[in-house]
């Protein structure tokens, strides 16, 4: 077990060492027997919303009773799947697919928790949290969760990472329920939902981790800081190939 201190420092860390406009976000998933999370209930919400206000330094929490999301409240074993949304018809409706069998199908490779399991979602900035996290969620731009995964990656002895999504339940599928169930780092690139639902940008993705990987990724994050991030972010080699090429836009066709 991790001290709190110690978590809320760590995601102070981050967001330091990445420059993140936002906390990352602690996710304690609370099953029956589990302490249940004192927090402001966010009524009428969807999870990417709860998410969203965590990232902007409230504490909330989601139940059955409160989400907003048919599809999340479904992932989360909160709810059966309206009828809609598991023939397909839901998503030829708002416009997303053509076909009633894709919607179906992508419905069907949802990767899900079981039907009461879970009773609370604990959701909260990491640099401010009162327990013990089970996921940690960071949404913002590409470049910066870039550093995540390479960080991810050497806690993991340099193994690859592969991302799993169906540009649907981008939050509370892809970077919530898989890193928790297959215990591991998953990405995505958002989803029609929490693109339109939340202050997402348009040069954001999101991605989630178990909590245990939390202090290995965060020291590899300091590692990184010293030379690779800045080397990076001063975008040296462009710099040179500017010069060799007299000072031109490297990539105009007039500089060639």
């Amino acid at each position: 077990m991790t001290a709190i201190e110690d978590i809320q420092k760590m995601g102070t860390a981050m967001k330091e060492l990445l420059g993140l406009s936002g906390s990352p976000v602690g996710v304690r998933i609370v099953k029956r027997n589990d302490e249940i999370a004192e927090a402001e209930p966010a009524g009428g919400h969807r999870f990417c919303q709860a998410l969203m206000r965590g990232r902007r330094g409230d504490h909330v929490v989601v139940t059955a009773e409160t989400i907003a999301c048919p599809a999340a409240a479904r992932a989360f074993g909160f709810k059966p799947l309206p009828e809609a949304l598991k023939s397909g018809k839901g998503l030829v409706g708002f416009g997303i697919t053509a076909e009633e069998s894709v919607g179906q199908q992508m419905f069907a490779g949802m990767t899900t928790c079981k039907p009461g399991e879970i009773v609370q979602l604990d959701v909260f900035p990491l640099d401010a949290a009162g327990s013990e996290p089970d996921i940690v969620v960071v949404e913002d731009e590409v470049e910066k969760l870039m550093w995540i995964v390479l960080a991810y990656m050497h806690a993991r002895g340099g193994e690859r990472v592969s991302g799993s999504t169906a540009v649907l339940q981008a939050t509370c599928v892809d970077a919530t329920i898989i890193p928790y169930l297959e215990d591991r780092l998953n990405y995505g690139f958002g989803c029609y939902g929490c693109r339109d639902a939340t202050d997402m940008a348009g040069g954001e993705a999101i991605l989630g981790f178990p909590a245990h990987y939390l202090p290995g990724i965060v020291r590899h994050l300091e590692y990184l800081n010293r030379k690779a991030l800045p080397h990076s972010r001063g975008k040296h080699a462009l710099a040179a190939l500017t010069k060799q090429r007299g000072g031109g836009d490297p990539g105009s066709c007039s500089s060639l």
